[in-house]
């Protein structure tokens, strides 16, 4: 990933994503902040959680798998996923280890690429031995808004980017920054990258208690006790 981030066609959606990843959690609070899958581009940097890290198996703090994190449960305020669902093995494992580790009301980030787009397109033409990204299981949007709601994430914002054809040249890219522009109004589910922000819900408990009989407790009130005894005096 990170060599294929060099190119131009990288650097065009690594310009997109980051400014995204900026804007979104940049004003999210907590302690413990983690991203997962690729480490060489930070793209929390805007984040100002006294405690983050990165984890995967190119570079990092932690040299792990990513569907077995060694860290302990409820103990992430905020969990990035740049371009890791499509290039695991279970993608939804990883989405349960991301449940396990985070705080309840914690943040995940997620960014993918979408199969029903352009690029989706190019990856269905491309070779066995195509490089990155396209040997990746690219999952589709409503698949991955099922498994979040199933692990008992609620979605609080997302949007596409990158609606330009995925061109190797720069200049060639350049031409289509008109589909840059009107892709959120005209085809805004048809952009070649998913952005994704989930908030980690617990649902509280509620006892209920018995409706219990208590007519028993019910007693005469004192003022009829009183009258009736002075009645009884005057006798």
């Amino acid at each position: 990933m990170h060599d294929w981030l060099e190119s131009d066609l990288g650097k065009y959606v690594l310009e997109r994503e980051l400014a995204w990843y900026d804007l979104t959690c940049a004003n999210l609070f907590g302690f413990n902040a983690m991203q997962l899958g690729e480490c060489h581009t930070d793209f929390l940097r805007a984040n100002r959680m006294p405690h983050r890290l990165c984890g995967g198996q190119a570079g990092g703090v932690f040299h792990c798998a990513l569907e077995q994190l060694p860290i302990a449960s409820e103990c992430l305020d905020l969990l990035a996923l740049p371009h890791a669902l499509e290039f695991s093995p279970h993608p939804h494992q990883l989405l349960r280890e991301c449940e396990r580790v985070l705080r309840p009301e914690g943040r995940l980030l997620i960014s993918g690429f979408n199969p029903l787009s352009l690029w989706g397109l190019r990856r269905r033409f491309s070779g066995p031995g195509a490089g990155y990204p396209w040997h990746g299981r690219f999952i589709r949007l409503a698949r991955l808004k099922d498994w979040l709601a199933l692990l008992g994430f609620e979605l609080q914002s997302g949007r596409m980017i990158c609606y330009a054809p995925p061109l190797g040249r720069e200049d060639w890219l350049g031409r289509f920054t008109c589909m840059e522009t009107a892709g959120d109004r005209w085809w805004a589910m048809g952009g070649g990258v998913y952005l994704l922000q989930a908030v980690k819900r617990r649902v509280g408990m509620r006892l209920i208690a018995p409706k219990w009989d208590k007519s028993w407790l019910v007693r005469p009130a004192l003022g009829q006790t009183t009258r009736k005894l002075a009645s009884e005096d005057k006798q």
